[in-house]
């Protein structure tokens, strides 16, 4: 059977599902596909650039069509979409974020979030700066979030060491985030209209 890079991708996120992006290794995908790792070599130079194709499917839905016709519906959107996409694997925060830090992912998502911000009347300088902000925001939440999901799994967490940040839920710390984001945009653009 001849080896595809989308065989490739598979199988990394089939690894990272049950073992987490800790024991993704070069080694274990080529075991569980059974091919010697420098065959891997021949559709990806490099773990970073492998990454960086698992990353770019995990974020594959925020291309998908929006609902929302207004801005700041498609923020919201869109915000809600990329936490769905993270969430959807596990480590799939600290994967797109390390592959964010680095490059090696494809801008398509905040690039969608930027011309959102564009829509509500943002210039494009200002528009980049939200959306590398609302996505970092999304990254920090949604690692945290799923730290916490693996230590709560794993019979880390106890009342001493998870207090009053646990007496909302993730969902609802979420949203209040967002919506003060959509709030410091919408205060942004008023200011120019005075």
């Amino acid at each position: 059977m001849q080896l595809h890079s989308t065989d490739v991708v598979d199988g990394a996120i089939a690894i990272l599902d049950q073992y987490g992006l800790a024991d993704l290794t070069m080694r274990r995908l080529a075991g569980s596909l059974h091919v010697q790792p420098g065959a891997l070599y021949w559709h990806f130079p490099n773990k970073q650039a492998l990454l960086g194709a698992v990353a770019d499917r995990i974020l594959a839905p925020m291309e998908d069509t929006l609902d929302s016709d207004e801005w700041s519906g498609q923020i919201s959107e869109l915000a809600h979409r990329l936490r769905s996409c993270l969430l959807a694997y596990r480590d799939g925060a600290e994967l797109v974020s390390a592959t964010y830090a680095s490059r090696l992912t494809t801008s398509k998502g905040r690039e969608r979030l930027a011309s959102a911000a564009i829509r509500a009347g943002m210039t494009r300088e200002e528009a980049d700066l939200a959306a590398y902000t609302l996505l970092y925001y999304v990254l920090g939440q949604t690692v945290d979030e799923q730290s916490r999901i693996q230590m709560d799994s794993a019979g880390a967490l106890t009342e001493e060491n998870s207090p009053l940040y646990d007496t909302t839920d993730a969902t609802s710390r979420f949203d209040f985030g967002l919506q003060l984001f959509i709030s410091g945009v919408r205060h942004l653009l008023g200011t120019r209209v005075r």
